[in-house]
């Protein structure tokens, strides 16, 4: 997939859908940086040890816009530019509206949707001095379809779907490729969580008839990242078998 040697920043990357996508991008030769609030962990750095890949552990708060502007420059002196941005760090805090407090709304925007930003904002500079880059938004089929109980989760994905659109506009002229994946029922830590009955409830709804895998999220975001969607910007790939079709 000509990934080789591509230096990839995966925001959110300690766990889930993110740290699968880490490990396709090390799996085709591209050097990674691991992320996420908290230091990263000389075990799962070890993880990736075996690829003959570079791969760095930053840490930081995306939704804090200073925090995001010193990984990316953190980055780009470790690896030497950042070739392919992911935006996958995100949070849910599930609540029905009317028990949903201005500060439950805020900080999963903040995370979401303004972080999403932060990264883009800091990371396009160096991609637009070097003429090139890819940039990949997780977004969810919760951001097109709504969900009961996620209005500030939902928000922030539609917000992230929005968000892509646009800088794939802005970018386009720069060589620089915008796209999203929205993922659906993902089998994660995330719905790990979930009750029996709320699984069932929810495999009703999927034509395939099953969760996913992050494996399969990654396949398609590293496919977004080759030479071979070089035409491909301002889409929305969904992962969610059939879901939101």
């Amino acid at each position: 997939m000509e990934l080789k040697n591509k230096n990839v920043f995966v925001t959110g990357s300690t766990r889930g859908i993110g740290l699968a996508v880490a490990h396709k991008f090390a799996s085709l030769g591209a050097n990674v940086v691991l992320n996420g609030r908290s230091e990263i962990s000389e075990d799962l750095l070890a993880q990736f040890a075996d690829y003959g890949v570079t791969v760095v552990g930053i840490s930081g708060d995306i939704s804090n816009g200073e925090d995001a502007k010193r990984m990316v420059a953190e980055a780009i002196e470790k690896l030497g530019s950042v070739d392919v941005l992911v935006n996958n760090a995100g949070i849910t805090n599930d609540k029905l509206m009317l028990k949903m407090s201005e500060e439950d709304f805020d900080r999963v925007l903040d995370t979401n949707l303004k972080g999403t930003f932060n990264m883009i904002r800091h990371a396009s500079r160096q991609m637009i001095r070097q003429k090139s880059g890819k940039i990949i938004n997780i977004a969810s089929v919760s951001g097109i379809l709504g969900n009961a109980g996620q209005s500030n989760y939902a928000a922030s994905k539609a917000g992230v779907i929005g968000l892509t659109k646009t800088m794939a506009r802005e970018l386009a002229a720069r060589g620089i490729n915008v796209n999203a994946v929205a993922p659906g029922f993902i089998n994660t830590e995330m719905t790990q969580v979930l009750s029996d009955t709320v699984k069932e409830q929810a495999v009703s709804q999927i034509p395939f008839r099953r969760f996913g895998e992050a494996k399969e999220v990654a396949q398609v975001v590293s496919f977004l990242a080759s030479d071979a969607a070089s035409y491909i910007t301002g889409q929305v790939i969904c992962v969610d078998g059939g879901m939101a079709m």
